[in-house]
């Protein structure tokens, strides 16, 4: 097991940045749980976008999406995913690779409840990722669907979300002269015990 201490404190990678998201969003200006999103295509060809890390789970990662969007598709074709959480102001990064399954039940609807009815409005009106005429075309779409569905709409049925069960956990810190500090977190199943090792930097 390789020596950690003060920031690296602790045998549990997920918990580690539980702590460090606390301290991040005390210090980052916008977004604290901003996650840069990668997948492949049917091709293999990678894609990458941030989206908003919603929870963090003693045991996965969720963020919600429309499930007919480029993203999605991907997601469910591959079934693994990967993603960065870059903090500028702490100096430190996190990076994770691992298993994606949908989170489609009552975690999503409270979720998607807790969201500004502007919001849970322009999830019923957008077709994510699919062209678009104009601005105009979509703010019809979100007055179409206010009709329809009022104040208070249920999650729609192509909207909800995703969970990425670890395999493999980076986490990193800047360091004096760019000797950084890295350690990463393995196992092969999501029950297996982690296994650490410090990298170079």
């Amino acid at each position: 097991m390789a020596e950690r201490s003060g920031i690296f404190e602790g045998d549990d990678p997920i918990a580690i940045i539980q702590r460090w998201m606390k301290e991040a969003e005390a210090s980052e200006t916008n977004d604290a749980n901003a996650i840069a999103l990668s997948t492949v295509d049917a091709d293999g060809l990678p894609n990458a976008r941030m989206v908003l890390l919603k929870e963090i789970e003693p045991d996965a990662f969720v963020f919600y999406t429309n499930y007919e969007s480029a993203k999605a598709g991907e997601l469910d074709s591959a079934g693994k995913a990967a993603f960065v959480l870059h903090w500028k102001s702490l100096r430190r990064q996190v990076r994770v690779r691992g298993l994606v399954s949908k989170e489609d039940g009552p975690q999503a609807d409270a979720y998607y409840k807790s969201r500004s009815l502007q919001s849970r409005l322009g999830a019923w009106a957008s077709q994510q990722s699919r062209p678009l005429a104009s601005r105009t075309a979509l703010m019809a779409e979100v007055a179409r669907v206010t009709a329809r569905h009022g104040t208070d709409p249920d999650r729609p049925p192509f909207w909800g979300g995703y969970r990425i069960a670890p395999l493999e956990i980076e986490l990193w810190a800047d360091g004096a002269f760019r000797l950084h500090d890295r350690f990463r977190w393995e196992r092969k199943n999501t029950a297996d015990a982690w296994q650490v090792t410090r990298l170079n930097p």
